[in-house]
């Protein structure tokens, strides 16, 4: 039974909310325990958040899921747990949350707030409408970042933003283009409504787009006056190698080795991501923090 709510939460997919720890990380705010507690909170807030979209978003789809290979085996869609049940979770989890959210300031409450009336209007309408649904990841993943930041009063790079912008537009794209994939090796019956709007061709253009911005904007980051006055130094300029290399990687997953529909499960299981996200982290650590 604890098997199948760990499924219902979606517990892998709670590593999306690391983006929150982007400004602790790049304010060298890492080693303030009190800093570090308080974004911890914040990531927690931002899980149990998730969840409650997700459990949402499975009893809305549990007719569409059942079709699924793959998402007929979700708790709901599966009748492992019921719908109702499914309600009063997600009753429970907003309840902590409300709680929960005593501990942080009114900004970050704003938008936790946000987050969720955008993932509700996603999980109802968005996802259905081509390209506000890529935008619509994208915005998440930007609130995480911006709420990382209020959360501990931290001013945050512009050019982290439009890092984060590109980045997370990226994850989606490719994840439409997985799905695209799939939808054409399996049959029309497994496809999201909207991945009739896009193409291969189409999608694969967007990608490229969005790969370059990720990697001009963060390239631009690391040698801004900004970051050099903060850091007291530009070796950032040398994590640049790991971010192209993951860019690089991700695409070749998916383009070549036809992955990338479960985004959490690509980046926690492919080693060569792993080990090149490690050496990211330790690098970039050494570098701020020496």
């Amino acid at each position: 039974m604890l098997k199948n709510y760990f499924k219902l939460l979606r517990v892998p997919q709670w590593i999306k909310n690391f983006f929150v720890f982007v400004p602790l990380i790049f304010a060298k705010q890492l080693f303030n325990f009190q800093s570090l507690t308080e974004v911890l909170l914040g990531f927690t807030l931002f899980s149990f958040t998730a969840s409650i979209v997700y459990i949402i978003n499975d009893i809305i789809d549990a007719d569409s899921d059942r079709q699924h290979p793959e998402k007929k085996n979700r708790p709901i869609a599966s009748g492992k747990i019921k719908p109702s049940t499914g309600i009063i979770t997600a009753f429970i989890l907003l309840i902590i949350t409300v709680v929960l959210s005593f501990g942080v300031n009114i900004s970050f409450i704003l938008l936790l707030a946000a987050y969720l009336v955008l993932n509700i209007l996603y999980t109802f309408s968005f996802k259905h409408i081509v390209l506000l649904d890529i935008f619509s990841i994208a915005a998440g993943f930007v609130i995480r970042v911006i709420a990382g930041a209020v959360i501990i009063n931290v001013e945050v790079s512009s050019w982290l933003i439009l890092t984060t912008m590109f980045i997370s537009l990226f994850l989606a794209i490719m994840k439409r283009r997985s799905e695209l994939n799939y939808s054409i090796e399996e049959g029309s019956k497994v496809s999201r409504k909207v991945l009739s709007q896009y193409s291969k061709r189409y999608t694969e253009q967007i990608a490229s787009i969005a790969a370059s911005g990720v990697i001009i904007c963060y390239a631009l980051y690391t040698v801004s006056e900004r970051t050099i006055s903060i850091f007291h130094t530009d070796n950032l300029i040398y994590t640049l190698p790991f971010v192209a290399f993951g860019i690089f990687r991700y695409m070749y997953l998916v383009f070549i080795g036809k992955k990338g529909e479960n985004t959490a499960r690509l980046l926690t299981t492919d080693i060569q991501m792993i080990i090149n996200l490690f050496l990211y982290i330790i690098t970039t650590i050494y570098i701020i923090y020496k």
